[in-house]
């Protein structure tokens, strides 16, 4: 029986509005790797909106040019440096190149990672060693260099690390992802507490389902077939990316300084969703169209 009371979570004020007061990040450069497309890009221009001046790392330089334009149409300060957060030497001419054009950064956002889906009996060493190459080890050699800066400047700074809600649950099809999302919110943790004594403040941002150009095939193919997914999610909606950058804005203000070694999850309860009864199993090789699995 249909309940005619259903209607979901309300949806958020426009792009352009913000909760905090204008001119928050005035003088203030934020580092974004990875900030060129999607997500990355979405929370890059919320921050922009506020007065921050952006550098955007990446290897693409498709992907700088298109960070570069999305910012000048914000009229922010922009500078992109191309980086492969895989090589620490990479990563530290990014930062000299960010300082040089910014001074320091205080704010730094780690939201460059690798993933696509995969039973792991199918998985390759190699796709396992790049996965977990740019996700787990990129973000902590990104975060290692601008922490030490830093350390060594004796300055308060931001880090927020972009997560998956997997790194708690699991993720069939994801090992590799899952593993290395698991390792980032780890390190939120940790470093949250061996930086803190030094004003450092260090947290993650997990995304729900938020439809964006930069999505896998998988995710976007679910999208057509279950029209946005407003259905299979408690919020019967999808999340609007610069929900996303509101809530990256909020963690690196000056009104979230006491909210350190948090994860905050910004998906509309969907992780935290259980059924009274379980579906039926459906392998992941089933739910992917795979063949059985066979060793030849």
């Amino acid at each position: 029986m249909a309940d005619d009371n259903l209607q979901g979570l309300p949806m958020p004020p426009a792009v352009g509005a913000t909760a905090l007061t204008p001119g928050t990040y005035d003088g203030v450069a934020v580092f974004v790797t990875g900030g060129g497309t999607g997500l990355g890009k979405a929370i890059a221009s919320e921050f922009a909106r506020l007065g921050a001046s952006i550098v955007v790392a990446s290897r693409s330089d498709e992907h700088l040019a298109a960070a570069e334009e999305a910012m000048t149409a914000l009229d922010a300060p922009i500078h992109t440096v191309a980086c492969d957060i895989r090589d620490h030497e990479s990563i530290a001419a990014a930062f000299d190149s960010a300082v040089e054009a910014f001074g320091l950064p205080q704010v730094l956002i780690n939201n460059a990672a690798a993933n696509f889906p995969v039973p792991a009996e199918d998985m390759s060493p190699n796709a396992w060693r790049t996965v977990v190459d740019i996700t787990l080890n990129g973000t902590f050699f990104v975060t290692r260099e601008f922490g030490r800066r830093h350390l060594a400047a004796g300055t308060p700074a931001s880090i927020i690390n972009v997560g998956a809600s997997y790194a708690w649950t699991g993720g069939p099809g994801f090992a590799h992802s899952a593993a290395a999302k698991a390792g980032v919110k780890n390190m939120v943790e940790t470093l949250a507490v061996e930086w803190g004594p030094y004003g450092i403040q260090v947290n993650g941002l997990v995304p729900g389902l938020f439809p964006h150009e930069d999505m896998t095939d998988d995710i976007q193919g679910n999208l057509v077939r279950t029209h946005d997914k407003d259905v299979c999610q408690p919020a019967l909606r999808v999340g609007q990316r610069q929900e996303l950058g509101w809530a990256a804005t909020f963690l690196a203000s000056p009104y979230g300084r006491f909210i350190s070694g948090h994860t905050l999850v910004v998906d509309g309860a969907n992780w935290q969703r259980r059924t009274l009864t379980n579906p039926p199993v459906v392998t992941v090789r089933d739910q992917m169209g795979k063949e059985p699995f066979s060793s030849a």
